[in-house]
């Protein structure tokens, strides 16, 4: 049973959407405009749950970075991922020799940990 029916799509060509018509099948629910061509932005408090999720797995890399469990300038990894000292050159004031390079990428590899975990959660409707 394949009939279908009408329903419009935004098509922009400036700052206010132009809708056309477009066929789709039955069963497909017809996109619901709010507001007046307008975005909206929902921020949350800071103990919301994406916020957490966030800090922790930053800070969970940070630690690991610091602290010798993950490869940093002055650690590189081997073939069988064993971590080996070595002089990177890097000026450090640390006395675990953790550089501003090791800093920045640490929290980066946190920040991307931390969205996966965040968009899994929201497909999964948990957050």
């Amino acid at each position: 049973m394949a009939t279908s029916m009408m329903t419009s799509l935004p098509q922009f060509t400036g700052l206010r959407p132009k809708l056309s018509p477009v066929k789709c099948m039955v069963g497909a629910q017809p996109m619901r405009r709010r507001g007046n061509g307008r975005l909206s932005v929902r921020c949350d408090f800071i103990g919301s749950s994406t916020n957490l999720i966030m800090v922790a797995s930053t800070s969970l890399m940070l630690f690991a970075g610091r602290f010798g469990l993950a490869p940093s300038a002055n650690r590189k990894a081997t073939a069988g991922l064993k971590l080996e000292n070595r002089d990177s050159g890097l000026q450090t004031g640390d006395p675990a020799g953790f550089t501003l390079a090791d800093t920045l990428a640490c929290g980066t590899v946190g920040h991307i940990i931390g969205v996966g975990v965040v968009l899994g959660l929201k497909n999964l409707g948990a957050i």
